[in-house]
């Protein structure tokens, strides 16, 4: 793993590691129609090979396990030792979906290997994603499929944009950050990722913002108490270390301002992209 994204490797190992792990159940079922668009527009097929990048706690591989069966293949990848450790107990039973400690962006893969790739907010992290795109492009075998999502414009994001201003009217705000430096929101723009596809030597580039929506079984409730813990409200609590009034305080707003939307479905925009191996 390049010493490059060492950042990266100790934030998603040590910090928001643990904290996916044990809030898997609900964050899957709130990212679940994201996942579902990225497996449905690569089109998995039984007994195909496939390599999921930054797998996390493994609903992605276990998903695409299901999709390509006990003769297919899966290699999912995270530099999380956390969640690799996580995803490794929830595919226990599929001896044919491997789950690797590794850095897509520059391990030595199988070359021409994979009919597909496919990743669920996955590929924002690279340290240098121009490398990485080529790096994950020699894996794949001719006409292979890649299929990924991401974030979409921040304005469009009110999960990360209401939680951010909430968590700032109470505790003030914290170290600015860059948008387009490795993390959620790098691959925003579409033209600019899709010419990256291209001088990777993709073919067949497609990339679209989609209007979405996301929920879990409580509602705003549900979805503000998983916000005190992921996401930048979790992180400004963090930075200021907030104590328990403020954080209920912080929860209440969030609540409050979730249970606007209709059905207290939180909308969202996200970036789903394919491309094809020349």
């Amino acid at each position: 793993m390049s010493l490059a994204n060492h950042d990266q490797e100790e934030f998603w190992t040590n910090n928001a590691g643990p904290t996916w792990v044990t809030y898997e159940g609900p964050l899957d079922a709130f990212l679940a129609p994201v996942l579902d668009g990225v497996i449905a527009r690569a089109g998995l097929q039984p007994n195909q090979s496939v390599l999921d990048i930054g797998c996390g706690t493994g609903g992605s591989a276990v998903q695409a396990g299901r999709a390509v069966g006990p003769d297919g293949h899966v290699l999912a990848v995270d530099i999380s030792a956390t969640m690799v450790a996580r995803a490794r107990e929830r595919t226990a039973q599929m001896p044919w979906t491997q789950i690797e400690l590794a850095d897509a962006a520059d391990s030595p893969l199988k070359a021409a290997h994979f009919d597909y790739v496919i990743s669920r907010f996955g590929v924002m992290f690279f340290a240098d994603t121009q490398a990485a795109f080529e790096n994950i492009g020699r894996a794949m075998k001719p006409g292979a499929t890649l299929s990924f999502a991401t974030w979409g414009q921040i304005p469009a994001n009110p999960w990360f944009t209401l939680a951010a201003q909430i968590a700032k009217a109470e505790l003030g705000a914290p170290p600015k950050t860059d948008p387009d430096a490795p993390g959620p929101f790098a691959l925003r723009d579409l033209t600019k990722t899709c010419a990256m596809l291209d001088r990777a030597g993709f073919t067949d580039i497609d990339g679209s913002a989609e209007s979405m929506q996301f929920t879990l079984p409580g509602g705003a409730a549900d979805v503000a108490a998983l916000s005190m813990h992921v996401g930048p409200a979790a992180g400004t609590i963090k930075h200021f270390d907030a104590d328990l009034p403020a954080q209920a305080r912080i929860q209440a707003t969030m609540t409050d301002a979730f249970g606007q939307f209709d059905n207290h479905a939180i909308p969202a925009e996200i970036n789903f992209f394919t491309a094809r191996k020349s």
